[in-house]
Parts: C-alpha cells; structure tokens; sequence
C-alpha cells in the first residue's frame, strides 16, 4: 500500500510568496536599505571568524548580549531564533498541549493559525472591529470566558499597519488568564513597545525580529523576550544548535552599531509617511481606492474594490506588491522605488 499523509497535512497547502525578478519588490516587508552596502567590512570580519567545521554556540551568546545591549535588556531574558517564525511554533508547541485554545485575531499575520492548526491547537479566530482595530476590551472578555490558554497578534499589525497602545496593551496582558504573545516586528516603526515590563508581567512574551528595520531579513534572526521562567522554558525546549554561526557573527557585528539602524529607520519611516501621503492625495482623485489605512509601519494598506486588477497591472509594469483580497499592502521603498510605484498606480488608476 502506498504510503498516506495525515489528515492535517494533506489539507495544507506551502506558503509561497511573490515570485520573479521585478525591479520594484514593494510585497515583502523587507527594509529597502541594505546594511552591508555600509557595514560590509565589518560583517565580512565578522564572518572570517567562524569556524565552519564546528557547530554554532547553542545559546548564541555573542549575539543575544548584543540583542540585549541594543535594548536594554537583560540578556538572560531574550532567546534568539531562527526567525520569529521559529520562535512562534516553538512557542506554541512548548507552552500549550494539543488541543488547547489559542485565541488569534483577523486580519493578522497568518502564520500564527498555521502554526498553532500544525501543532493541534483549537484555533480561535476573533474578527477586528469594522475599521480593522482592536477592542482590548472584547478580546479580554472573550479569552477569560473560553478558557483561552494564549493570545497572539502583531502590533502593530501585519497587515492592516495599525497600532495598539501601550496602555491598552498593558491592560490586555493584567487582564487575561493566559499567556499573551505580542509580535512586535514593526514596532521600531513606531514607540509603543512593551519590551520593557517583560520581567514585570509574568504572562507576557514580546517577539522582536532583525528582518524589518535592521535590514537583515537574509539572517533569518529572531528573539523572544520574556521574564525568567519562562525564557528559561524557552532556552530549554529549543534545539540546540537553532542559530547558525555566520548569522551569529554577522548579525552581532550589526547590532553593535546602533546610530546606524536607527538613521535608517528613520529614513524609512520618512519614506513611508511620503508613500502614504501621496496615495491619499490620489484617494482624493480616485474613488476607486477607499481608504487609506494610518500606517505606524513600514508600509502602507489601502482598501479598494479593483485590488486583484491593480496588483495584475502592476506586476506587467514590474512593480511587486502584496495582494490580499479587497486590500493592497505597498511597502515603503527607497525614494526611486517610491516614485517608479506612485507612477505607475496613478496611471492604472486613470485607466480604471
């Protein structure tokens, strides 16, 4: 007899993202500076150091500490990860048991019900209010008399760009029984972290990634934060050997120049208020879009009836932005990238 796949994994289809060589790549989030164009030397240095023939050092030292020094955090605090996506599914495997309750909201980043239907949770899927926020309120209520085991979202959000209040989010965490576990990927965007009360609130994971604003989406680095027990859980259920050396070396070397990601995000947070602005003058001219999300990310969200027409075209025109639905995600690029993108959808909407 033929050998079957499982039930769960015959119904799951891979994730693929966009594809093709278009010389405008606005779908994937990605920072639109390359670091090492400016700390090349210092990452070449770095990864002549690594000794290919031995394994990675399993608590990836050099790297957390400088995690932790970027933040101020306390090193023993923070796990890294081959990505935030292994940190989600590590999570969700480690701290729940099959079959429990984990609450996700919608629209939110996806791989958050993919990894918990993976790992046999039952999948609680909340809608957001009607204008894709929030109620802090609601979500508290629901996961208190569901017996609800963990929450997890991005804030701000992926992809509606939008943010929660530090307050609101303090008061979800004390409020709950269970755990919560807040992306906060796009928060270097903005200035409403919790990163800080980690060790306060015992309850609270916070995930940070160095793919969005430090322009290392190659390195695959992730970090949980959280207080002592659990990342000592964390440090303990983890695989050994999660974080390869030459990600380690390079991404340590990086993190150690600070100044530098922070000129760059401003300037990407500029690039996206530009890129915002000028879609919402267009909205103005084109009723064809219907709203203009206010973004605290690095890319914008724009609602509108023709999405799949508009993204269609705009791939002919070798412009790559992200389809999903009644909606468009643009990420900000750089001020060429930028101009080629508003050209382009100006002259779609014109034809429209």
């Amino acid at each position: 007899m033929p050998y079957e796949l499982n039930k769960k994994l015959r119904s799951i289809e891979p994730y693929v993202p966009e594809a093709g060589g278009y010389p405008v790549r606005l779908d994937a989030n990605e920072s639109c500076f390359d670091i090492s164009e400016k700390l090349g030397d210092v990452i070449s240095e770095a990864v002549k150091k690594v000794e290919f023939n031995r394994y990675p050092d399993p608590a990836a030292k050099d790297v957390t500490e400088a995690f932790a020094a970027y933040y101020g955090l306390n090193p023993d605090h923070c796990t890294a990860g081959n990505g935030s996506d292994e940190l989600i599914s590590l999570i969700l495997n480690s701290f729940l048991d099959k079959g429990d309750t984990v609450v996700t909201l919608s629209p939110d980043f996806s791989m958050y019900a993919f990894y918990g239907f993976i790992n046999e949770l039952n999948i609680k899927n909340l809608p957001k209010e009607d204008d894709l926020k929030i109620d802090v309120g609601k979500v508290s209520e629901y996961c208190n008399n569901n017996d609800v085991k963990a929450i997890i979202f991005s804030n701000p959000c992926n992809p509606t760009s939008l943010g929660v209040r530090r307050q609101d989010i303090i008061r979800l965490v004390k409020n709950v029984f269970c755990l919560v576990i807040v992306d906060e990927a796009y928060m270097d965007f903005w200035g409403e972290s919790v990163l800080d009360l980690t060790e306060e609130l015992d309850n609270l994971i916070v995930l940070k990634t160095c793919s969005k604003n430090m322009g290392m989406a190659a390195l695959r680095l992730g970090f949980a934060v959280a207080g002592e027990k659990i990342s000592s859980a964390l440090k303990a259920v983890k695989s050994p050997f999660n974080v390869n050396a030459i990600t380690q070396a390079a991404a340590a070397a990086v993190l150690r120049h600070k100044p530098m990601i922070m000129e760059y995000t401003a300037e990407i947070v500029h690039s996206r208020k530009m890129l915002q602005n000028a879609v919402t003058e267009l909205a103005e001219r084109y009723f064809v879009i219907e709203k203009v999300f206010d973004s605290v990310t690095n890319f914008i969200f724009i609602r509108t009836h023709k999405s799949k027409e508009i993204y269609e075209k705009l791939l002919q025109r070798g412009v790559s932005v992200r389809y999903m639905g009644s909606y468009l995600r643009v990420t900000a690029g750089t001020e060429r990238e930028n101009h080629i993108f508003l050209n382009e959808f100006k002259d779609i909407l014109s034809l429209l």
